[in-house]
């Protein structure tokens, strides 16, 4: 079977050559390498510039196939150049393709060798661009956070990504998804991830209208993780200038999820809330009795938690939950 794949991809015609590619794709991680090593992968690449898509599909597969679990392969691809075919089929109107091509990005930047040569080709930017398009399907735009993400480990490229406009992008996409999904929580990882090594991406996200709101819903109706990132985007804010932005927090209603965040997060997001509200509850500007009163509330809380330590027992928990409760009325 190894010596048909190896015959039909250099030298046989349509047909064969997809029948070569799909039975590329059944063989053991082994003799997959046996492939690579005897040259297999420039036709393969070669295949996708045709205007077949059945050849493409079988191509990007076996391509797949033979990135997944090789640095040495995934270094390969890209160097027989299959960069700029797959920008170019980001851009086409086939969802299968789409995918196909998002993932193959994804897998081929997770190799630390590929990150600044997937970067310096434009790749950033149209998959910044990708998140917008309504035609792509939901796990096109998982694995293109997921490419993003992976490209944001090199901190050389990450202001790359920040000037590509994806802050903008990710906020929108967080407001505008629901805040349990796991698009929201890959969004919002991706965000805190970027503004944590970024001055001008924390001071972007910090300035965009609405964003502290939308971080805010996040803390409150996203996932453990969702919620854990978000908490820690806003604690990068406030603490970037406290005297600035602590006001800000408390008007969007940050308290009741902070405080909630505080006792029933995973332990990273607890920690992050607990120092947030330590920033937040130092404001001592109260603009109505009924600001005091909550103040009065949020003190309370505070003091329950902080009693229990890093573990708030059950009717501890109901007494808070009671008394946050408060705070949302």
């Amino acid at each position: 079977m190894e010596e048909f794949v190896v015959e039909n991809l250099i030298q046989g015609g349509r047909e064969a050559r997809i029948q070569a590619a799909t039975e590329l794709s059944k063989l053991s991680s082994r003799q997959r390498q046996r492939l690579a090593e005897r040259g297999v992968i420039p036709p393969l690449v070669s295949m996708l510039h045709s205007q077949d898509y059945e050849a493409i599909e079988a191509a990007l597969l076996a391509l797949l196939g033979l990135a997944s679990g090789s640095e040495r392969n995934k270094i390969r691809i890209v160097k027989a150049g299959i960069i700029p075919v797959l920008l170019e089929l980001l851009q086409c109107q086939n969802e299968v393709l789409n995918e196909l091509a998002v993932a193959a990005m994804l897998i081929l930047s997770s190799c630390r060798g590929n990150k600044l040569a997937i970067a310096s080709s434009g790749a950033v930017q149209l998959l910044v661009e990708a998140l917008n398009i309504n035609s792509f399907s939901f796990q096109a735009r998982l694995d293109t956070i997921a490419t993003l993400h992976s490209l944001s480990t090199c901190h050389q490229i990450v202001p790359l990504i920040v000037s590509s406009g994806s802050i903008y992008t990710l906020l929108e996409l967080i407001h505008s998804s629901e805040k349990s999904s796991e698009l929201t929580e890959k969004a919002v990882a991706l965000l805190e991830n970027v503004i944590s090594t970024s001055e001008n991406a924390l001071q972007e996200t910090a300035g965009t209208g609405g964003a502290i709101r939308v971080l805010v819903e996040a803390v409150e109706e996203g996932s453990h993780q969702c919620k854990e990132h978000a908490v820690g985007i806003l604690l990068h804010i406030c603490q970037s200038c406290i005297e600035k932005y602590r006001g800000l927090i408390l008007r969007e209603g940050a308290m009741p999820g902070l405080l909630q965040l505080s006792v029933d997060g995973t332990w990273k997001a607890k920690n992050m809330a607990r120092e947030l509200l330590m920033h937040l509850r130092d404001c001592s500007n109260y603009g109505s009795t009924s600001e005091q009163s909550k103040h009065e509330v949020v003190e309370q809380i505070m003091q329950a938690i902080d009693a229990e330590g890093e573990k708030v027992n059950g009717s501890t928990l109901r007494l808070v939950e009671e008394m946050i409760a408060k705070l949302r009325t």
